[in-house]
């Protein structure tokens, strides 16, 4: 599996539509913006994402994208999938009969490759692509969701029993419960 920037863009921005959409359109310059994504890149795998029923957009003043599905109907697999990614680290030797491979030699003969290492390494990448695709496939926008969610509330909740612990001077008027005063990280 190689996944690339289009892959991955496509998941940031599946992400950033989940958190800003609370039921209504997002426009792709908002996502451009929040995300640093060229607009254009991002039209480009919106297409993709509409074709492949992820997204629906909606036309308009106040129009732009929102899910097709609920959150929890659309993996990570589906995102990739619709962009065109390949999510199978074996897809260089499935299909290719058991028996080996053939391959052409310098005088132009062919000679098949039958190797007790070659059938080891195809069946540990085929089990590999199978591995990988259950996660992809179980992993949905929803559990992503969820979970930065909780990360976000556990960073907060420690931030804020760090604040109250700290002995508070005249300056400290006001203490972010997101992230400690630009003071204390530059001591």
């Amino acid at each position: 599996m190689r996944l690339t920037s289009k892959g991955r863009y496509a998941v940031r921005a599946m992400l950033d539509l989940t958190f800003h959409s609370n039921g209504n359109p997002v426009r792709l310059q908002e996502i451009s913006s929040r995300q640093a994504i060229s607009l254009h890149y991002l039209e480009q795998l919106f297409r993709k994402l509409r074709t492949g029923r992820v997204v629906k957009s909606v036309r308009g003043p106040g129009g732009g994208y929102v899910l097709a599905r609920s959150m929890d109907e659309i993996s990570v697999r589906d995102i990739l999938e619709c962009v065109g990614e390949n999510i199978n680290p074996a897809r260089d030797i499935s299909g290719m009969p058991s028996s080996g491979v053939e391959v052409k030699t310098t005088e132009g003969e062919t000679t098949r490759i039958d190797t007790t290492e070659f059938r080891l390494t195809r069946g540990f990448f085929e089990n590999l692509g199978i591995l990988m695709e259950e996660y992809l496939t179980t992993t949905t926008l929803g559990d992503l969701y969820r979970k930065s969610r909780e990360a976000n509330t556990d960073a907060t909740m420690n931030n804020v029993a760090t604040a109250a612990a700290a002995p508070t001077t005249a300056t400290d008027e006001v203490t972010s419960a997101i992230r400690p005063n630009i003071g204390e990280i530059n001591q």
